[in-house]
Parts: structure tokens; sequence; C-alpha cells
């Protein structure tokens, strides 16, 4: 019979790095993390193969003294919580496991020196075994060297990527811890490379624009919400200014870089009518609230969280999402596709006159007239369809504009082009507005504002309730969000251990298959903890009926009935995008203009 026996320390710590250190993106986390509890401003990462060969943290914080340092390399030895109280603790590390972790399963060697220091201190641990110790020269702060991650474990060296997807996944991590705290300066290199200097101080807006693309910050609105002792702050991006991945959603909670699938589903509930399933939101959210209410013990490398009130956080973030969109839907990620400015093209120098002015002087005879009589000459021929080709936008003569017009975000409409396309002039450039897209979301706005919703969800109660048979997980996942579904005009209930009753159904989707419409949402449930499917289906029903009840692309629109078009958006929610996450009109500024004939 097997013997229970004490494991010896090293195995111990070699058991806990496989938690806490899977690859060095996980331990280079560790250590900037670290960094910045010490009270860090500036921080200094140097990678060498993706971390793969080394990886380097140098920071100006509050440096330690050689026992503390001795300290510091034991299980559970942490300065993070001064007392018991688990639950108020306030830095983003606080378990104590990450550097005798990290040093059992790599070569690494620790510098230290406390401001009031007159010199530093070193330790080298080599796979847990202390190989060296002594003083050291170092400016006041603390460097942090790991060579040879698993080195000396070939079973967890060999499922390590390439360097290139370790640096990845490195840069992430320095990214997000980046974007939480602006206030401090961070450098990255990788070989003999710079990655990015930023510097301390540049305020929450700039800093996450730089980090996740510049366009941001004209394309995105600036969140700064509060409710009882929750606060949200952030920028989110328009609806138009989306991506095909989800890898651009950053969240954190009290400054911890997280990814929580709550959070996430509230981001994609409240993007729900505005987004295509597979288009995503481009956004920084940061969620402030306290500590009690908050679990962030949850995993050993804390990306999880769980909130006590997840209902509420999620109504929070939904209902703050959509408000601040509210200020700057009427916006849309304007500025000219790249492409599509490189294909405007000044007109050539030609050499000779175009054919349009050389048909006016060929085809004469030139020479001195003859008397005779012959037959008239066709030589004009500007007219003719080959030479003066039929336009192919169309405008007409608008009744004079009020002085006040100057001030229509959206301009003043001068003309349709394709029958598709709204010309209007702004006072700052040129919008060109598509008609069936903007009116496609009028529609959709008219349609809710009327209780439109309340129709589609409308309950439809089954003449035989049909049971469908889920597996019991799956079963109880149901019948948790049971009156949810039922608001949408889902009535289930429990029969059994592993099968829902269904008696009725939504009005608008009476004719779906009921087994796999609860497949659907169960599968749903699963991976965003919401069930935003049923409503998500609603939602398309509504936009199927605002496509077909709005101003197809190829009717000829009047110039008032352009204007009345132009107003209406001006006045109406989200009518910068369209029901699908597309733009509705883009602006062409007069400096654009000007920049293509050559004025700038």
């Amino acid at each position: 019979m097997p013997q229970i026996r004490r494991l010896p320390e090293n195995l111990v710590n070699r058991i806990a790095a496989g938690e806490v250190v899977e690859r060095p993106s996980s331990a280079l986390k560790e250590l900037v993390e670290n960094a910045i509890d010490a009270g860090a401003m500036r921080i200094a990462v140097k990678l060498v193969e993706g971390g793969l060969n080394s990886l380097e943290v140098t920071d100006d914080g509050c440096g330690m003294t050689p026992d503390e340092m001795a300290l510091a390399l034991e299980r559970h030895a942490t300065s993070k919580l001064p007392d018991e109280a688990i639950e108020q603790v306030a830095t983003l590390g606080f378990r104590g496991e990450a550097l005798p972790s990290i040093a059992s399963v790599a070569r690494f060697a620790l510098e230290s020196r406390p401001h009031d220091a007159e010199q530093g201190w070193k330790r080298v641990v080599d796979h847990g075994e202390t190989v060296a110790e002594g003083p050291a020269a170092l400016p006041p702060g603390t460097r942090v060297r790991v060579e040879d991650l698993f080195g000396k474990i070939p079973a967890r060296r060999k499922f390590l990527r390439t360097p290139r997807s370790e640096y990845a996944a490195c840069k992430d991590v320095i990214l997000r811890l980046a974007m939480a705290r602006p206030d401090v300066a961070i450098t990255l290199d990788h070989g003999e490379r710079r990655i990015f200097g930023l510097q301390g101080g540049e305020g929450l807006a700039n800093r996450v624009a730089q980090l996740i693309a510049r366009e941001l910050k004209e394309n995105g609105v600036a969140i700064d919400m509060e409710r009882g002792a929750m606060r949200l702050t952030g920028i989110a991006g328009l609806p138009t200014y989306n991506r095909g991945v989800a890898d651009h959603q950053y969240l954190f909670v009290n400054g911890r870089p997280v990814k929580d699938r709550l959070l996430t589903g509230a981001v994609r509930g409240a993007y729900a009518d505005m987004l295509a399933r597979d288009r995503h939101a481009v956004l920084a959210l940061f969620l402030e609230l306290p500590c009690e209410d908050v679990d962030v013990n949850v995993h050993p490398a804390k990306t999880e969280v769980r909130f006590r009130d997840a209902q509420g956080v999620r109504g929070f973030i939904v209902s703050g999402l959509r408000q601040a969109l509210a200020t700057g839907d009427k916006r849309s990620a304007q500025s000219p596709d790249a492409g599509a400015m490189s294909r405007w093209q000044q007109e050539p120098v030609r050499e000779e006159p175009s054919p349009a002015l050389r048909s006016i002087f060929e085809g004469r005879d030139w020479s001195a007239p003859q008397q005779r009589v012959s037959e008239p000459s066709a030589a004009w021929r500007g007219a003719d369809a080959d030479v003066m080709a039929e336009p192919r936008g169309r405008a007409e003569e608008a009744a004079p504009v009020a002085e006040e017009a100057q001030d229509y975000p959206l301009g003043i409409a001068r003309g349709q082009v394709a029958n598709t396309y709204i010309v209007a002039e702004a006072k700052d450039g040129l919008v060109l507005v598509d008609q069936h897209a903007a009116h496609e979301r009028l529609v959709l706005e008219r349609l809710k504002a009327a209780g439109a919703e309340e129709a589609v969800a409308r309950s439809q109660a089954l003449l035989i309730p049909e049971v469908v048979e889920l597996d019991e997980t799956s079963c109880d996942r149901l019948e948790e969000a049971a009156p949810k579904l039922a608001e949408h005009g889902l009535a289930i209930e429990r029969f059994g251990p592993s099968a829902m009753l269904v008696r009725s159904l939504p009005h608008a989707i009476a004719r779906t298959d009921p087994e796999k419409l609860l497949r659907d949402i169960d599968d749903d449930l699963a991976l965003n903890g919401e069930a935003l499917l049923l409503g998500e289906k609603l939602d398309l029903v509504l936009a199927t009926m605002a496509c077909h009840g709005s101003v197809r692309a190829g009717r000829v629109l009047r110039v008032d009935e352009m204007n009345a078009l132009l107003r209406e958006m001006e006045r109406t929610p989200r009518s910068g995008q369209c029901n699908h996450g597309r733009p509705t009109w883009v602006k062409l500024s007069m400096e654009d203009v000007e920049k293509l004939f050559g004025r700038h």
C-alpha cells in the first residue's frame, strides 16, 4: 500500500510553478506586477528570443534588503497582506508563490537595493538551488533576470511555442499592464530592437490609443460612469470601428487585467444590435468597485475574478456602454479609407488635346473654301454620346438655405450619386451618406420606440408542449436562466433531471425548432454566462423588418427628402452605423479635398 509522505520543498515549488508559470509570458507578468506593487514609476523589460532565452525586468521601486530577498524566495512569503483580510487585497500580487516558483524552473538572478542603502545585494538560484549571493552595483530598485526557463525540465520545455509566439504573448502581457497604469513609464526591448517606450503620466486616453490603435482616439467615445460604489471608465470604439476577432478588448477590474466571460458577455450584449455577430468591438474598460465585492483569489494566475453581484455588474457595464455610445453614436468611423483615397488620381498632363477637344478640329477641311456646293459638314461632335458621356450623378436646384443650416453636422444635401449615395456639404467638408443603410437604422430605432421589441417577443403558446432532453448540467443552466428567457417570450420549465419542457416560443420565431434553440442557448450560457443568443435572434427579426421598410438603394430622392433624412439622422441615436456595424456616412474633410487637388 502506498504511504503518504511530505513532498520535498523543491518538488513543491515545481508543482506550484506548473500553476503559475506556464510560459515566459506568465513569469513576465508576475515580475512586472511585483514591480508595480513595489511603487515603481519606471519599468524596463528586455526579452531575448521571446523570453525563451532570457527575460529581464528592472524597476525603480522600493527595493529589498538582503534578508527580505531571502524571504521573498520562500513560498507564501509576501509583503502585500499586512493582516489576514485577503478579501481586502488591493495589490496585483498577494499569494507569495511567484518568485520561488520561477526560481525552481529556471536560472533566476535577483538584485535589489533599497533607496536608503549604499549598495545592493544579489542572489542567484539555479532551478531551485542557491548558487551565489553577494554585493551588487545597481541604482535603487530591483532587477530580476530569468534565463533558460524549463531548461532542466525537458518535458515542460518541449511544450513551449516558437520564439515569435512567445514574444507575442509577452508583448500582450506588457500592453495590458501598461494600459492599466498610464502613470508608469514602461519600455520594452526585444533583442536589440526597442519595441516601444511609454512615458509616464500620459493620461488614460492617450495611453490606450497609443497601445491599441491611434485611430481609436478619433473613432471612440470616452466612458466615465458611476453607480453606487462602482465606477466604469475607459474608451469604447464606435460600432463602425470593429474587428473580426475579439483580441482588441481589454478589460480591467480594480487595475487588474482580467479575461472574464461575464465582462465579455456584457460587452457583446451592449453592442448586440449595432454589430454583426462575427464582428467585435474595440475597447478598453476599467471597472472599479470595493475589494470585498470581487474575489480575485479564483485562479493562481489571477486572470479570473468572481463578483458578488454578477448581474448588477453586468447591467452596469451594458447600460454604461450604451449610454456612452449614445453620446457619440451619431458619429461614424468617418476617416476615409486609405486604400480608397489612394485610388483618387490627378488628371495627367496631356501632350495633345483630349478626345473631346480634338473632335472640334478633326474631320474638318481647313483648306481655302471652294466655290462649290457640298454636303453639310459633321465636324462638331461635342455632344455625341461617345464624346460626352452621360453624367452618373444627379442634382437639382435646392431651395435657399437658412444661415443656421451651417450648424448642421451632416450638412445640406447637394445631390445624389448612383441613386444610392447622398452628397451633402457641411461647413468642414464633404459628407457621403448611404441612403439605404442610414434609413434602415432610422426605421429600426422607430420600431423600438414604438414598442416593436415587445411585440416581437410576445409569447406564443405551443399546442403541445415539447420535451427537450439535455444533460443535467445544461438543464441546470437553462432553469437558472428561465426568468430572463421568459422576458423574451420563451417559457421553459424543468421536466425531470435531464429534460426541459418548452411551453411557448417568441411570436417572431414561433416556427423555430425548440430543441435546436435550447441547445444553442445552452451553448451561449456556457460560453458567456448569459443568454444573449435569444435577444440577438429577436434583434435580427427587428433588423429584417427595418430592412424591408427602409428606402432602397436605387431610389431617386428629391433634395427635400435627402435633407429630411439628414436631419432625422442627426436626431436619432446610433444613426452613425447600420444594423450590421457598417458606417452609414463618411466625411471627406476640406483638407483632404484640397490634397486631392494639390492645394495643401
